[in-house]
């Protein structure tokens, strides 16, 4: 009998023992294909999910592979039931194809009869099809081409999407050939890309993201819609590209709450792009302002549930995404793989640190203790205020004062989630603050005082989560966050992964309240990093002050 890590269980959960000399191998192969439910300190457990096999396929990972990790890991063999379940469900994946007859109509074909008899009858897929010219063809309705991708994942036959892309306006883009280079992994997510399509990317915060979307522009030189997070996001896109293409400042337009620019490549905000006015989106026409070939969706996993609606139009423009995760809290990943793709790329964390791509970070939760009024103020409190007790705890003030002298002299990030609290933590340290409220040109302003080191410590909220370039970063203590969010987690820890000139291993402090739904949460929130590879040292907050 073999001795690995894994154990398989005829549920679809496999359980990894983490102190095995070959757990970190193992969780490589198998984050490929199954989702981290739950990381304590020494068994963790995995899940095989249908989207996630559905996702690996779209990789390039068939099920004999998938069935090769598990059998080369397992420590016993793996159940027949799950055996046949991968194989099947994977199976499922491209027997269905969406693609356009000789007439340049949209079809849904099946090499399999009683499948497309199967779909067609359902109740939500049969008013989009408006025609049955042959046993093993529908036709499409022409507008429906996102709804019904979106419709076939739910019912399980999720089809791949042969039907093509507009061109879109020829502009031409060429990357800049000097002072640069793509990274081997970079070039290979954007070939992979160029032969699908449409799809997700997914890499590390600090792996260059950007990079990827410039590439893909480069490689389709047409039109490009740029979707964002924020404004800030937006300049910093915008500064790439005059860095790192042929684009002058000319061709590239800002369509925020700041400006209203369309030229050959806009960026735009998500904010801009959902806001209403007298019920309707204002700005519904950028999406149609220019005939564009290529969008690309920065930081895909915070995509706001309208961009959805407007992405399932625009399924004949080619659809980049761009993230460190595929998690969302809303429990939309299927909407992600139906509108904007499957996942076409992913660079695990730690593979990348290793070809130093990425800066070394260590992970630290520090205790904190609750006095005595404090407890009796939680234990009295209803559920829904008892998070925000926990978390915003005045015995953490104590704590983030005596981690910044313990980094004195390092780049440090405070993070935090209320106002409040940021006010108060910017005031006990006497540093600056930057939330949602701080006027655009005042973040830059900070953010380039700190990536210069003339303020080395700066308190942030969430507004710093994502797309914030702030290579030097070495520290960040997260004192507050969204209850359980595994994306906010990656992306915080994201801040401090740009490689450093000084070389050194970065450090990510979260602090907890003891024995208060602030640990519960924190386990949650580590599960994301804990399926990359990284682990949490628990340190109690007296061994701080030591």
């Amino acid at each position: 009998m073999a001795d690995g890590p894994l154990i398989v269980q005829s549920d679809r959960t496999v359980l990894l023992e983490v102190a095995h000399p070959q757990a970190e191998s193992a969780r490589h192969e198998l984050a490929i294909f199954a989702e981290l439910e739950r990381a304590p300190e020494h068994i963790h457990t995995y899940r095989i999910t249908r989207l996630g096999l559905w996702n690996a396929r779209a990789a390039g990972h068939d099920a004999q592979d998938m069935l090769a990790t598990l059998d080369r890991w397992s420590r016993f063999p793996v159940p027949p039931s799950v055996s046949t379940d991968i194989r099947e469900t994977v199976g499922r994946y491209g027997r269905l194809v969406i693609e356009r007859d000789s007439d340049g109509a949209l079809i849904l074909r099946a090499n399999d009869a009683a499948v497309l008899a199967e779909v067609a009858r359902n109740k939500r897929i049969q008013p989009l099809l408006i025609g049955h010219p042959s046993p093993d063809v529908f036709v499409v309705d022409a507008w429906a081409r996102g709804h019904i991708k979106q419709e076939l994942l739910k019912i399980g036959w999720p089809a791949e999407d042969h039907a093509g892309y507009t061109p879109g306006t020829p502009h031409e883009i060429d990357l800049a050939e000097e002072g640069w280079t793509l990274r081997p992994y970079q070039r290979q997510a954007v070939d992979i890309f160029r032969v699908g399509g449409s799809g997700v990317v997914v890499l590390p915060c600090g792996a260059g993201k950007t990079l990827v979307g410039a590439a893909a522009m480069a490689e389709t030189k047409t039109t490009t819609l740029i979707l964002v997070t924020n404004t800030v996001s937006a300049r910093q896109w915008r500064d790439e590209l005059l860095k790192r293409t042929s684009l002058t400042a000319d061709e590239i337009g800002e369509y925020s709450g700041q400006a209203k620019e369309v030229k050959p490549v806009t960026i735009a905000t998500y904010q801009i792009l959902t806001a209403k006015r007298k019920g309707e989106y204002a700005h519904l026409a950028l999406l149609d302002a220019l005939d564009w070939g290529l969008i690309i969706y920065d930081e895909v996993h915070l995509l706001p549930a309208p961009v959805f609606k407007l992405t399932a139009d625009l399924q004949a423009r080619r659809r980049l995404g761009l993230t460190a995760t595929l998690v969302r809290e809303d429990g939309r990943e299927g909407d992600v793989f139906s509108l904007i793709g499957p996942k076409r790329f992913d660079a695990p964390w730690k593979e990348i640190e290793a070809q130093g791509f990425i800066s070394p970070a260590v992970c630290y939760e520090v205790r904190v203790d609750l006095p005595a009024s404090d407890r009796l103020e939680y234990a009295a409190a209803a559920d829904d205020e008892r998070y925000r007790l926990a978390a915003t705890a005045q015995a953490k003030i104590r704590v983030v004062r005596d981690l910044v002298a313990r980094h004195a002299g390092e780049q440090i990030l405070v993070i935090g989630q209320y106002l409040d609290q940021i006010d108060v933590l910017a005031d006990a340290l006497g540093v600056p603050k930057i939330t949602g409220a701080t006027p655009v040109d005042e973040r830059e302003s900070l953010y380039g005082a700190f990536r210069e080191g003339r303020i080395p410590v700066l308190v942030v909220s969430k507004v710093a989560n994502f797309s914030i370039d702030l290579p030097e970063a070495s520290v960040a203590i997260q004192v507050s966050g969204s209850f359980g969010s595994r994306q906010e987690e990656a992306q915080r820890l994201g801040r401090l992964l740009r490689p450093k000139t000084s070389g050194r291993t970065a450090s990510f402090y979260t602090l907890i309240a003891r024995d208060t739904v602030d640990q519960d949460f924190a386990q949650n929130r580590q599960r994301f990093l804990a399926e990359q590879g990284y682990s949490y040292t628990i340190l109690d907050a007296d061994a701080i002050a030591a």
